[in-house]
């Protein structure tokens, strides 16, 4: 059975000019000449062939992993709307490749807006401007979070 990663990463419409998908992972480099790379895998279940969301790896090509985050497909809807034998009682939130109808993606039905969204709120961090080619987020999905300000000081000294 086919995982079709490539054609995974192409239905997210990630903008990044030069991005590929070698194996099951997805490789970027969002801002020319930096020596920040970005790497998107999906994260294992305790089910075989069964995926639960994607792993985002954010890395430096001499420092090595600098940060990473999990996103659920569960946390940002990819598969809430999804039915049929692709949705199954004991996995509803994840894509098993074994259930896929022969020739077809095994995440078939899914609404990638939500982790789309968060793929871009969480790229704007680490390569700011890398998605000025794509059209703007439709959503503000479940993890979007406003920074607190820090109160200003009467002396303006700096805060510790």
């Amino acid at each position: 059975m086919s995982l079709y990663a490539p054609e995974f990463f192409a239905e997210l419409r990630l903008p990044f000019l030069s991005g590929t998908t070698v194996g099951t992972s997805y490789y970027a480099t969002p801002i020319a000449g930096s020596p920040l790379r970005l790497q998107i895998g999906f994260t294992d279940t305790q089910y075989r062939n069964a995926y639960g969301g994607l792993r985002l790896t954010v890395m430096h090509v001499d420092r090595g992993t600098i940060d990473a985050v999990a996103l659920s497909f569960a946390d940002h809807g990819t598969f809430r709307r999804r039915q049929g034998p692709l949705r199954h009682r004991n996995m509803p939130d994840t894509f098993n490749i074994t259930l896929a109808k022969p020739g077809q993606p095994s995440w078939e039905g899914a609404d990638f807006t939500g982790l789309r969204d968060a793929i871009e709120r969480y790229t704007a961090v680490w390569f700011p401007g890398a998605w000025t080619a794509s059209e703007p987020s439709r959503t503000a999905g479940p993890t979007a979070q406003t920074a607190p300000v820090p109160p200003a000081t009467r002396s303006g000294a700096r805060a510790r």
